[in-house]
């Protein structure tokens, strides 16, 4: 079985650049701004759309999924 790299999640506590930090902040005010809405989709779509092609996980800035069960490798 091939390896793969898991996807990347940003992570509020790692020691991110300010740029990323700046970029999750900006995400995450823009969905609880209503004013002229469609702009605001416009930049939320930039910065998902730019995490989709310098960072490979286009939903980077969103939270991560949960998992229901551990990773075991040991399983035959």
């Amino acid at each position: 079985m091939a390896g793969y790299d898991p996807l990347k999640w940003y992570d509020e506590k790692a020691d991110n650049p300010p740029w990323i930090k700046a970029l999750a902040e900006v995400r995450h005010r823009a969905t609880r701004e209503g004013y002229c809405q469609p702009h605001v989709q416009a930049i939320i779509v930039a910065i998902d759309q730019y995490a989709e092609a310098a960072l490979g996980n286009r939903e980077y800035f969103l939270n991560k999924p949960y998992s229901i069960g551990g990773r075991n490798n040991s399983i035959p």
